[in-house]
């Protein structure tokens, strides 16, 4: 603590292009969550500080009619999240960019999902 308002915090060396001392009033209080927890060697950041999720299951189908068109979506799990942290993305983004995940399916107008078309 410095001062009655600011913190420094120690970076590693990697971030030292970042100032460490913040003013308290960025800080929140952090609750731990030991299966949220992800070791570092797991993620592969990139030295732009990036890096990139993958999609490893699609857990849920739907179309949604908007207007005059109708949407398909998927609920995507990536890496390094729970099934709760899973997003909905355009399903045929996500077709091109990972078709081993998708088997051929079925996908009714009310947006459930049937078992694989033969």
């Amino acid at each position: 603590m410095i001062g009655k308002v600011a913190y420094e915090l120690e970076l590693p060396t990697e971030l030292a292009a970042v100032h460490p001392v913040i003013h308290i009033s960025l800080l929140k209080k952090c609750v731990g969550d030991s299966a949220s927890i992800v070791p570092l060697e797991r993620v592969a950041v990139k030295d732009s500080l990036t890096y990139e999720e993958v999609s490893i299951e699609i857990l849920h189908r739907r179309v949604r009619r908007l207007r005059n068109k109708e949407v398909a979506s998927v609920k995507v799990l990536c890496r390094n999240q729970s099934v709760e942290g899973g997003t909905w993305e355009a399903d045929e983004t996500m077709k091109a960019k990972y078709p081993h995940l998708f088997p051929s399916y079925s996908v009714s107008p009310s947006g459930n999902s049937s078992s694989p078309v033969s």
